[in-house]
C-alpha cells in the first residue's frame, strides 16, 4: 500500500508504505512516541545516514520535551500504531538533523550525549563545534539539506503508563532522582553487583551533567552540581576497581583531578589502577600525593606501598627466568 499525500506543514511529503490500526493517537505533553526510523539521503543512491535497527534499539521521544528535531513529532503524530511511512521534508526542518543524529550516536555508544557540549542554545551549540566527530554529519552541518525519514510506529503511552527516564525528566525531577540512584547504587555494592551499582551511579551522572549543561560554567549552581557528581564519580570508579575496568578508572579520575586537584581519593583510586597495569613511577606518585593531601590516609599508602613494592619485585623476577636463555648460544654436541 502506497499513497502520497502532503501534510499541513510547508515543506512535508507523506508516502504511506504499510498502513496502521485505529485511530491517529492522541498526543499530550509527556506521551512517550516508540518508533523505528531510517534517515536517507534526497539523492540518487538515498544514501543511509542512520538506522535505528543497526542499534538494535527502537528510538523514543517524549512529547513537550524540546525535542531538537521538532519535526518529528508532526510527522509521528500522522501515524498509526504499526503504520510505516515515508516522509520528504525540506532543508528548513533538517538543519538540525547533524546534531541530534551525534547525539542518538552517542547513545548507542554508551556515551554521554552531551559531552563537550558548551553553554549555549541548541543553534548556539550548532555553531560552536568544529566538527561532530562524524564526517558525514559535518557534511550535513556544512550544508543542510532536505532528507528522507523513514519511521515505523510501535507505540504510544501516556505520561502515567510508563516509568520515565531520567532524561526525559523535568530539572526538578533529576534532582529528586539523584539521591535515589545513589541509594540504590549504595546498596547493590553491599550485595557485591559492581556492574548494577556502577550503572546506577553513571546514570545519576549523567543526569546531574544535563543540568550541568544549563549553568554556567564555574558558578554557583554549576558549582553544587558539582559537588553531587564527585562523589558518585568516585564510587562508580570503586566498581570499576572491582570490576578490572583499570583504563576506565584512570580515564575518569583523570578527568576529575583536572577540575578538582587536591581530591586525595581520586589520587588513591587513580594510584591502585595505575599499580594493577604495572605503572609503578605514576602509582607511586599518587600514592605520595595522597599522604600528603589527606595525612590520616597514610596507613593505607603504606600498605598500598609495600604492596606495589612486593608486586614489582615479583613480577622481575618472573621477567628475568622468563628471558635468561634466550641470549644463550646453544651447547655444541
Amino acid at each position: 500500500m502506497e499513497e502520497t499525500y502532503l501534510l499541513n506543514v510547508e515543506g512535508v511529503k507523506k508516502k504511506i508504505l504499510h498502513g496502521g490500526q485505529g485511530e491517529l493517537p492522541k498526543l499530550q505533553d509527556g506521551s512517550k512516541i516508540t518508533f523505528h526510523f531510517q534517515t536517507l539521503k534526497d539523492d540518487f543512491e538515498r544514501t543511509v545516514i542512520d538506522d535505528s535497527r543497526e542499534a538494535g534499539i527502537p528510538m523514543e521521544i517524549i512529547v513537550g520535551k524540546m525535542f531538537k528535531l521538532e519535526i518529528w513529532e508532526t510527522l509521528l503524530s500522522s501515524m498509526r500504531t504499526g503504520e510505516v511511512a515515508e516522509f520528504w521534508c525540506d532543508a528548513i526542518h533538517t538543519g538540525m538533523y547533524a546534531l541530534v543524529s551525534r547525539g542518538m550516536r552517542r547513545i548507542a555508544e554508551g556515551r554521554d550525549p552531551l559531552e563537550g557540549q558548551k553553554h549555549r542554545c541548541g543553534m548556539g551549540n550548532m555553531f560552536d563545534y568544529h566538527s561532530t566527530g562524524y564526517d558525514d554529519l559535518d557534511e550535513l552541518q556544512r550544508t543542510p539539506q532536505p532528507l528522507i525519514f523513514i519511521m515505523e510506529l510501535f507505540r504510544v503511552e501516556e505520561p502515567s503508563a510508563y516509568k520515565r527516564d531520567t532524561w526525559a525528566m523535568s530539572k526538578e525531577e533529576k534532582l529528586m532522582a539523584v539521591p535515589v540512584l545513589h541509594k540504590e547504587g549504595n546498596r547493590l555494592v553491599l550485595l557485591k553487583e559492581f556492574g548494577q551499582a556502577a550503572a546506577k551511579y553513571q546514570e545519576a551522572v549523567i543526569c546531574l551533567r544535563n543540568l550541568q549543561a544549563k549553568e554556567k560554567p564555574w558558578e554557583d549552581g554549576w558549582l553544587k552540581l558539582e559537588n553531587l557528581v564527585t562523589p558518585l564519580v568516585l564510587n562508580y570508579c570503586q566498581c570499576q576497581l572491582e570490576l578490572g575496568e583499570y583504563y576506565e578508572v584512570l580515564e575518569h579520575t583523570t578527568e576529575l583531578l583536572q577540575k578538582h586537584n587536591d581530591n586525595a581519593k581520586a589520587y588513591f583510586k587513580r594510584a591502585k589502577a595505575h599499580a594493577a597495569v604495572w605503572n609503578e613511577r605514576e602509582a607511586r606518585e599518587d600514592f605520595l600525593r595522597v599522604a600528603h593531601l589527606d595525612p590520616s590516609m597514610a596507613a593505607a599508602v603504606k600498605k598500598e606501598l609495600k604492596q606495589l613494592g612486593e608486586r614489582m619485585r615479583k613480577k622481575h623476577v618472573e621477567d628475568r627466568k622468563r628471558y635468561q636463555g634466550l641470549f644463550q648460544l646453544p651447547q655444541g654436541p
